[in-house]
């Protein structure tokens, strides 16, 4: 599991130096999104890379791979929301922006690590379809919840599902770069 631990943070370090130079070029404007639009920019990004997989060619010259990135960014944006709600205008400097993230991105890893314990690393043997797919049944569950105002009966809350979305991913990230 130790590879696993070092690939999560090589594939991790892309994605916050991404979201760094965003929170340079744009500031926290994301601050600004209600949890359920934040949702719909994860589905429109896991939407685009089933689509991908399934026509197996792009006519905007961006592949998956950036898709699974805005989807761990967009992730942690989630998490964050989630807990602090939305703002009316930016209230969030960058560094209190990535001290958050940081935070947002240790609990996915914590939750990814225990669940391989659990699961002995499953996740390598399944395809990279099979993540977006489990990500877009994520996204429909969280949607679900969210049109319920969060009051579930038995299941895990949005956050768990923002986790695992994160964490497919993460996955897919690591199949894409490690796996070559």
């Amino acid at each position: 599991m130790a590879d696993t631990s070092m690939q999560f943070d090589a594939v991790i370090a892309q994605c916050r130096s991404l979201f760094s130079k965003k929170l340079h070029d744009y500031g926290a404007a994301w601050r600004i999104l209600r949890p359920e639009s934040v949702t719909d920019q994860i589905f429109i990004k896991a939407n685009r890379i089933r689509s991908l997989e399934v026509k197996g060619n792009s006519k905007v010259h961006e592949g998956i791979r950036p898709e699974y990135i805005g989807i761990v960014n967009y992730g942690a944006i989630a998490l964050i929301q989630l807990e602090r709600g939305y703002a009316e205008n930016l209230d969030m400097t960058p560094e209190e922006a990535l001290q958050q993230y940081d935070e947002k991105i240790a609990n996915a890893k914590s939750l990814m690590l225990d669940k391989n314990h659990d699961y002995d690393e499953a996740w390598r043997s399944m395809r990279i379809e099979s993540y977006t797919d489990l990500i877009l049944m994520k996204l429909h569950r969280t949607k679900q919840i969210e049109d319920l105002s969060g009051e579930t009966l038995v299941s895990e809350g949005i956050d768990a599902n923002y986790l695992d979305m994160i964490n497919y991913a993460i996955f897919a990230l690591i199949r894409l770069e490690f796996d070559k």
